[in-house]
This record gives structure tokens, sequence and C-alpha cells, in this order.
């Protein structure tokens, strides 16, 4: 997902590689697993993941999610999201080493997702899940040797000894070279499985594929702002690029923020930094398409964010990874796999879409 609010303090702990177990599912019955044939590649990597996955920057944050403010329920509420997803087979969780500051009680978010594993290996005897985090170009960061030294603390963090995919959160002001040289690096000495970007450009996006390829390694994803109503990576030229390379698009902020849910009304936006990007006058905008996503929605009995994810997953190539806060979002999402829109509703949605005007997005993914 985005960095909207860069947080402060965060943890960096020390890396104890033989302490940390992976998170992989045991023979254990208990522990429910994804098949095979809900399952996709990353890229041109040997990584198999759901075919949607679940986003965790909110566990934990007090910048942008969470009313500014973490507490017991919350965190009962998250760990219930982490449960829900893996019982129904998402088991594919994206999270980031600056998800989560330490603010007001907080918690950073991979801190979180590494409890919530260990608490499940103890439960069910078994945590079969896939885990992407990401690398902040913060301005201090130089050279190859930052990202692994980030990496190290991610996975400390995390509990791990090593994750499914590791990208880098956005293009640094510089030595973004460096930090591709710092993914090949963590591949070759086993502490990631496959790398990825996030918020690249199109031609940041060929210049990191190149650059890895030399190596023999694959880019497996690009994870950028992809929704029915953010459609950019369709008119800029990342989507065609992940495409023609045969690149995973993953999507964050898929059902905008919320905006897409039916949820919010002109009458009653969304609160808080969300509050300024889908405000009343874009909402009165989105209701002729959130009137028909609903009319959809009821010929399959489907929820509007069922409906706008299945959009997506109809894209191809395309995994989109909504952000879960509870159990009952999760639940809610894992509907929107096992169906189809049709070629026409599909069309359909997007030219309504295409009616509502620009929307505000991240501004490094233009540089």
């Amino acid at each position: 997902m985005a960095l909207q609010v860069i947080g402060t303090g965060l943890c960096l702990l020390r890396y104890r590689r033989d302490l940390r177990p992976r998170a992989v599912a045991s023979s254990s019955e208990a522990s429910t697993t994804t098949r095979e044939e809900d399952k996709v590649k990353l890229g041109g990597s040997d990584v198999k993941v759901s075919k949607l996955g679940i986003g965790a920057w909110s566990w934990g944050d007090t910048t942008y999610w969470n009313d500014f403010q973490w507490d017991d329920r919350k965190l009962k509420a998250a760990k219930g999201a982490f449960d829900t997803s893996l019982d129904l087979g998402l088991n594919f969780i994206d999270t980031a080493e600056v998800y989560g500051a330490g603010i007001t009680g907080a918690i950073n978010s991979e801190t979180l997702l590494g409890r919530f594993i260990k608490e499940r290996q103890q439960e069910k005897g078994s945590c079969e899940v896939s885990i992407a985090t990401k690398f902040a170009a913060l301005p201090w960061r130089f050279g190859r040797g930052s990202v692994l030294s980030a990496l190290k603390s991610s996975l400390s963090r995390l509990g791990l000894s090593s994750v499914d995919l590791y990208q880098l959160h956005w293009p640094g002001i510089w030595g973004n070279e460096g930090y591709i040289d710092g993914l090949g690096d963590a591949v070759e000495q086993g502490l990631v499985k496959a790398v990825g970007v996030s918020n690249y450009s199109e031609k940041r996006l060929r210049d990191a594929y190149t650059q890895l390829k030399k190596r023999g390694i694959p880019l497996a994803s690009n994870q950028v702002n992809y929704s029915l109503v953010y459609r950019n990576p369709e008119k800029n030229g990342v989507k065609a690029a992940c495409d023609e390379l045969g690149i995973t698009l993953i999507a964050y902020s898929p059902i905008a923020q919320g905006a897409l849910t039916g949820k919010y009304t002109p009458e009653n936006p969304p609160t808080g930094p969300r509050g300024r990007v889908y405000t009343p006058e874009l909402l009165t905008k989105m209701q002729p398409l959130l009137n028909r996503i609903k009319e959809i929605g009821q010929n399959y009995d489907k929820t509007n964010t069922q409906v706008v994810l299945n959009w997506l997953i109809c894209q191809g190539t395309v995994i989109p990874i909504p952000g879960a806060k509870n159990a009952e979002q999760a639940s809610e999402f894992a509907g929107s796999l096992g169906w189809s829109l049709t070629d026409t509703e599909i069309e359909e949605l997007r030219s309504l879409a295409s009616e509502i005007g620009p929307i505000i997005g991240f501004p490094v993914e233009r540089f």
C-alpha cells in the first residue's frame, strides 16, 4: 500500500537469523491451506500466493488509519482479520517497515504480524502464510547495504528467517541503482524468495527489470495504486509494461480506501486524511457508478466491495490487496473470488468510472 505519512520512531531490532522460523505450513490438519488452483505466481518467480491478498497498512497505524489511536480492541480486531484471512485461503499478507510508528501506544505492523504468525503456530500447529514487506527509500539511506540492513531489521520484527517478497516502497531521491543491487543481494543470500518495487513509473520499472535480469533474477512485482476509480496504471504505461514483461501488478487501495464500498455518501464522507481525497463533491460524482455496482452485485448476490475487487482480478495478472481491519472485512474480501464479471459488465463499469474525473494519487509514481 501507499506511504502517505512516514512514521517516526522506526523500531530497528537486532537480527538473529538462527532464531527465526519460517512461516510455513506443517503437516498439521488444524491449518487451512490454500489450494494450488487458487494460487498465482508472482511474476517470473517461483513464489505462489493467493489470487487476492490482505494489506496490513492499518495494523498499528496512528497516522492515517484508526482515528489516530490504537488500543487492545483494535489489536484483537486485526488478529481476527489475520486468522480469518488464512482460514479462508487468503495467505498473502503485505506490510512494510513504515506501517505503524509506535505513536500513542501503537506498534509497528511488522511486529504485530510476527506476533500473529507465532500465535497461530502455537494455536494451530502451523501457519501457511506468504509475507511481503518493503524497504523505505529514506533520503539518508545509501547503497545496496542499506537494503540488506533494513531487510534484516524487518525479518527480526517479523520473527522470520526470510520473506516471500521484498519490495522497494517508492523510488529514492538517489541511490536507486544501489537499491536494486540490494534486492539482488537479498535473493542471492536467501533472505527473500522474490523481489519487487512499488510506486514505480514505466521507465523506472523497465530499468529495474533490466538491471535484475543481468543477474538472472526476475522482477516479480510492481505495487501501485489501482482501482476502478484510480486507473493511472492503465494510462501511464505501467500495466502494459507489467503485462509485457511478466510482472505481477499488486493493487493497493483497490476499493479506493473504502470509497467504492458504498459505505460513504456526500452526506457521510470518510473521516481523517481520507476525507481530503474523497470529498462530498467527489462522492457525488461517484454515485451513478456506485449505484450500478450495487445493481450488478445484487445479480450475483455480492456486495459492492466484492464486485470492485472482482473487477480488478478480471484485469489479469493483478493481485488486489485490500486492507482488512477485522474478521468481517476479511471474510467479505474472500467473497470476491470464485466467480467473474462478464466482459460487458467490466467495460460498463470502466466507462462509468471514467466520467468521475481525476483522483489524487501518490505523486512519486510519476517520477
